[in-house]
């Protein structure tokens, strides 16, 4: 890391917290050593796992936090607890003393307490949640995943947008390709919305990278690399990928310790085996962006293990390094402007 950031950590969200938060924070120190962590939690649970840590004990600041908003919890019960790790957190980046947040905590609690602390960026109408995902030709990006379950054309173009920047943040991609997720590739399949996002990201400045309409099965095939939705067909998207990664898990185990010759042959696979788990090891593919805010704002997992929230805090550190929000700022004006040059052009003469 070539400058010192620092994150704010929800100490106490997530089903193993805060034992599996602190003991990911230690991965992620040894990976990132200009990294802070502004750490917020029960100061008398915290305090001896951050004192057992090499690293944390110079990379980690504790705050007292004597309020957690559980898994349970509803999102308006969350947003009253004002001592709470995770409202301390978000908090932290308001005031400038955290550029990004991370939390396993409650999702609908972190993105009500998200957008009623840090809003949304000028420019954006509603955040996106975007995450990475598995596919036959390498990681893709979708979004969104659940945070907006219907969706103007305009939003549908902000996704894409972000999207695009998040892919050559977190991909490493200098001009990745967009699809937008129809009922069919044809042009005249779908409903108005999808049709006039795809002519406007046609006018607009990633107008080379869209792809154009992709279906379910281009998700898994990697056919493009950013996948943009809206938060329904993400969610439902997202989840059944995740059913049928866990249905074939569990058929692999099955097939082979049926018998002895399948055990057999699953000693003579086992090196393939171990590189297909390793490749579909879902705390590989932790950490979903709450895209759109005044800050970066990442979701882990709740049920992560240290490794998998290590992966998350590798995210939002990337968001951070990279200047994510204000690459996002340029994309929309210039986007802007490219659809405004585009209606002039469309307006008949007088």
């Amino acid at each position: 890391m070539s400058r010192s950031v620092v994150l704010a950590v929800d100490a106490m969200g997530g089903d193993h917290a805060p034992q599996a938060i602190i003991a990911g924070l230690e991965i992620a120190a040894e990976r990132h050593a200009g990294a802070q962590f502004l750490v917020f939690g029960d100061e008398a649970t915290i305090r001896p796992l951050i004192e057992a840590s090499r690293l944390l004990k110079t990379q980690a600041t504790l705050r007292h936090a004597c309020e957690a908003v559980t898994g349970d919890m509803k999102p308006t019960v969350g947003l009253r607890l004002r001592d709470s790790s995770m409202r301390r957190a978000i908090d932290a980046v308001l005031h400038n003393e955290a550029a990004g947040v991370i939390s396993a905590g409650n999702t609908g609690a972190l993105l009500a307490l998200s957008k009623i602390v840090l809003k949304t960026l000028k420019g954006i109408d509603r955040p996106a949640m975007a995450a990475v995902a598995p596919s036959a030709k390498g990681d893709v990006v979708m979004l969104d995943l659940g945070l907006n379950v219907a969706c103007d054309s305009r939003n549908l173009v902000e996704f894409a947008l972000m999207g695009d920047v998040f892919a050559r943040i977190v991909l490493g991609l200098k001009a990745p390709s967009i699809g937008l997720l129809n009922v069919g590739s044809e042009e005249g399949k779908g409903d108005e919305t999808r049709r006039v996002a795809a002519a406007a990201l046609r006018d607009s400045p990633i107008a080379k990278q869209f792809y154009g309409f992709v279906e379910g099965h281009d998700i898994a095939g990697g056919t493009v690399d950013v996948i943009v939705t809206d938060g329904f067909t993400g969610n439902v998207a997202l989840k059944t990928g995740e059913g049928a990664l866990k249905f074939v898990s569990e058929l692999l185990k099955r097939v082979f310790s049926s018998g002895v010759l399948a055990k057999a042959g699953y000693l003579l696979a086992r090196t393939a085996l171990k590189r297909l788990k390793e490749t579909l090891d879902p705390r590989r593919y932790n950490g979903a962006v709450l895209l759109g805010l005044n800050g970066v704002v990442v979701k882990s997992h709740g049920g992560t293990d240290a490794l998998g929230f290590a992966h998350a805090v590798d995210v939002a550190l990337d968001m951070i390094e990279n200047d994510f929000n204000s690459r996002i700022a340029d994309g929309l004006a210039a986007m802007d402007r490219a659809l405004l040059s585009a209606a002039a052009e469309a307006a008949p003469n007088v």
